[in-house]
């Protein structure tokens, strides 16, 4: 007899809630039967601010799933961004100490177990390790199980959050009476089901440009080698437009759609745009007015360029950024990717190629949208699980530990 369980896959962001809610039969088979997608509220650059208003529009937005798949949810699996989120690239090392200089699983636990010794503040703890390829005596290999040489090391993507960030997240859905199974950056979730192996394995950038921080993952030689988050998204177009302009943001968030390009072109200076109507077809309202959409698209680049050339110079710290080591360029996800004229921007400042993401193949048409790429990885990882779980700390331990401080328990 089969065994099924429903996953929640939640993210709650600056502008938007979604949640996708999939069956899991007998931990191999996945169907999504459920989801809702509505505005956010109380939740600031990614993290929440005010506790009670973002529960409530996280448990309608998770209520309203599961009356669309008549079924509840059995756990959670929760997309978490913020610029409280760092990463960093730790290495561990170890001598093979068989006399035949033979590599054993002991000496694979111990490379791995080095690479992971870095403590944290008490305020913060380990989200992710991603592990990246060994290397044994300075060659790199894969699987260095009974292969012979003398020092083993490995290297690890490690992220890690602030506490007290993470644990409104979790009072959001315990809130509910539901559980965390899991919490995934929201990046790589993003990441795991918006490139194929082989664009990892060239080499591939994924940029999630969500209403107010922007999730960033960097893929070489098949694994993750840096993550980020820039606190800027498309909310502060918006704003930026509605100060620049003088106009509400409402109408701001108009133009953006409407008019909006992430780029400024020299024939932009001899154009204008009506706010609402349409003069070639009479289609004026009183208190209408025109605006040059040279100003429109200036405003717009500025602030669409600052996200990318901040990325650049996160990777050029970090001694990544080598575009022919990024050969299948820039993948763009979320929902304010969807701005007239980004992939230009993304060639004029990191000069890659960039294409918007189209969603996975294996989904419903209007779950492809770049909203709903980050909760469709969630459900990816609720199937398979994280990399180098084996290795891994459980995943509860991390919410244990969150537990303790703040007394969920």
């Amino acid at each position: 007899m089969s065994e099924s369980r429903v996953v929640g896959a939640v993210e709650i962001g600056t502008s938007k809630v979604v949640v996708l809610l999939g069956e899991i039969i007998d931990g191999e088979g996945l169907n999504i039967i459920g989801h809702s997608m509505s505005s956010s509220y109380g939740v600031k650059k990614g993290v929440v601010d005010d506790l009670g208003v973002a529960s409530d529009s996280v448990h309608a937005a998770i209520m309203e799933a599961e009356k669309n798949a008549q079924s509840r949810i059995d756990e959670v699996y929760l997309a978490q961004t913020g610029s409280h989120l760092s990463g960093s690239f730790n290495v561990g090392t170890t001598s093979v100490s068989g006399p035949d200089n033979i590599v054993s699983e002991t000496d694979i636990f111990q490379a791995k177990e080095d690479a992971k010794r870095r403590q944290l503040p008490a305020d913060r703890a380990y989200l992710h390790h991603i592990q990246n390829p060994f290397s044994l005596d300075g060659r790199k290999i894969d699987n260095p199980l009974s292969r012979e040489g003398r020092q083993l090391q490995v290297g690890y993507w490690s992220v890690h959050a602030e506490s007290s960030k993470v644990s409104d997240s979790l009072r959001v859905i315990r809130g509910i009476d539901l559980e965390v199974t899991d919490i995934i950056i929201s990046s790589i979730a993003s990441g795991a089901v918006l490139l194929e192996d082989s664009e990892k394995e060239s080499g591939a950038l994924v940029v999630d440009i969500g209403g107010g921080t922007t999730d960033y993952v960097l893929y070489r030689g098949g694994y993750i080698v840096k993550t980020g988050v820039v606190p800027v998204g498309g909310d502060h177009i918006t704003n930026d437009l509605s100060i620049g302009l003088r106009i509400s943001p409402g109408k701001a968030e108009k133009f953006k759609r409407i008019h909006g390009r992430a780029y400024y072109e020299s024939g932009d200076r001899e154009k204008n745009v009506w706010l609402t109507g349409d003069p070639s077809t009479s289609d004026l309202t009183i208190g209408d007015r025109e605006y040059p959409l040279a100003a429109i698209t200036k405003i717009i680049e500025a602030r669409v360029s600052e996200i990318f050339e901040i990325i650049k110079k996160e990777l050029e710290d970090a001694e990544l950024y080598q575009p022919d080591d990024i050969a299948c360029g820039v993948v763009l996800t979320g929902g304010s990717s969807q701005l007239n004229g980004i992939e230009e921007s993304v060639r004029r400042v990191l000069g890659l190629e960039a294409r918007v993401s189209d969603g996975p193949r294996d989904v419903a048409p209007e779950l492809r949208h770049p909203a709903y790429s980050t909760a469709l990885g969630l459900l990816h990882y609720a199937l398979t699980g994280q990399e180098d779980r084996e290795t891994n700390p459980p995943p509860n331990r991390f919410l244990r530990k969150i537990a303790r401080l703040f007394n969920f328990d």
